[in-house]
């Protein structure tokens, strides 16, 4: 069986790093809000390029607390609008409305998944506040054109990295091209943890301050509280993890980029889609490879059959979820198709170099 992502045989490959962590905290006796948390901090934000960094404690939490602190700020304030991507997981929507503010959904580019700021820009109002750019699959999602919005519009630019930490734009880190950007350390993720992790990021020192009080109940000094605050932190032994696997996360991203090469130049089946390479490759990171098909069932039959894990990243659209239901009656087609064509096929440094000829062999093979 090639399975989909095999965790277990990817952290196999760190456990004397991820070992050796756990029981550093072990000794410690200290299990929450220390050093581990602080060097963690410290190595992702040299990684990202100087960013201010909190550890939290998963990717949703991470943009509840962007906006929370926005709100606290008086950068947003209940009802303003933002602009979200209609093709995305839907914690990007949630950390939206549980802030109060109103999602307003964007169908993507077909091509990219992402959105595309000429769409974006018709569909500003007088409530528009901030734009979530949502990195989709490991795919940058930044452009000039989207800063220059912000800009022209006085929005705020927040970044969904949850799916593409290390990729790059002109040089600079997915993560850094925003106002405010929240990661997720999932342990599907590219840098994952073994349990839930996040954090935010940002170069606006008086945004970060509000967070850091914010995930730990609104306050920054014990019993004190400023905010009716969260508790949204993340442990001791998750950051000393993180700061165990963090050097080898280019390593993987550089798999997996490989991997993708492989697959778009390879996979020549006239009933399956692969996506394009960006003209710069450092601009994905390929968290997700993801076709599409019009023949879906059958595609993941095959493969079953062939022994190959599928996953289907999303089968259904954040309009279309009952969660949802106030926005039913939108159309949109875009995000519709791509709920019934995507298909995410196996991807990562667990592959072996005859799993992905036979995944290859095996697409091409596909009929219908």
């Amino acid at each position: 069986m090639i399975k989909f992502l095999d965790l277990k045989e990817i952290n196999d490959g760190l456990s004397r790093e991820i070992e050796t962590a756990a029981l550093r905290v072990l000794r410690s006796g200290w299990y929450i809000g220390g050093n581990e948390l602080r060097q963690f901090e410290a190595e992702l934000s040299d990684y990202l390029g100087g960013a201010g960094v909190a550890g939290v404690s998963n990717g949703l939490d991470a943009l509840r607390l962007i906006f929370r602190s926005y709100t606290q700020l008086g950068r947003l304030s209940p009802g303003d609008e933002v602009i979200v991507p209609s093709n995305t997981f839907i914690a990007s929507a949630l950390a939206v409305s549980d802030s109060g503010l109103r999602v307003v959904l964007v169908d993507p580019n077909p091509e990219t998944h992402n959105l595309d700021a000429n769409d974006v820009e018709a569909t500003i109002g007088p409530r528009t506040r901030a734009i979530l750019l949502v990195h989709l699959y490991g795919r940058n999602s930044y452009s000039k054109e989207f800063d220059a919005l912000a800009k022209t519009h006085d929005l705020l630019l927040i970044e969904d990295n949850a799916q593409a930490l290390g990729a790059c734009y002109e040089g600079r880190r997915t993560g850094m091209l925003g106002h405010a950007s929240a990661m997720s350390f999932y342990p599907g993720k590219n840098l994952g943890a073994l349990g839930d992790a996040g954090a935010v990021a940002s170069t606006d020192p008086e945004l970060m301050a509000i967070v850091r009080s914010m995930r730990n109940y609104g306050s920054s000094t014990k019993y004190y509280h400023e905010f009716k605050g969260f508790n949204n932190r993340l442990d001791e032994i998750q950051a000393a993890i993180l700061s165990a696997k963090l050097p080898y996360l280019d390593d993987e991203n550089l798999r997996r980029r490989n991997i993708a090469g492989e697959y778009i130049q390879l996979v020549s089946n006239p009933l399956i889609e692969v996506p394009s390479m960006p003209a710069d490759p450092q601009e994905h990171v390929w968290h997700l490879f993801v076709v599409r098909t019009q023949h879906r069932d059958a595609l993941v039959k095959h493969l079953s059959d062939n022994s190959i894990e599928t996953v289907v990243h999303y089968p259904v659209a954040i309009h279309q979820q009952s969660a949802y239901s106030e926005y039913k009656q939108l159309s949109l087609p875009v995000a519709e198709e791509l709920a019934s064509q995507v298909l995410s096929i196996p991807i990562g440094s667990h592959l072996k170099d005859s799993d992905v000829d036979t995944v290859i062999d095996v697409l091409n093979a596909f009929t219908y």
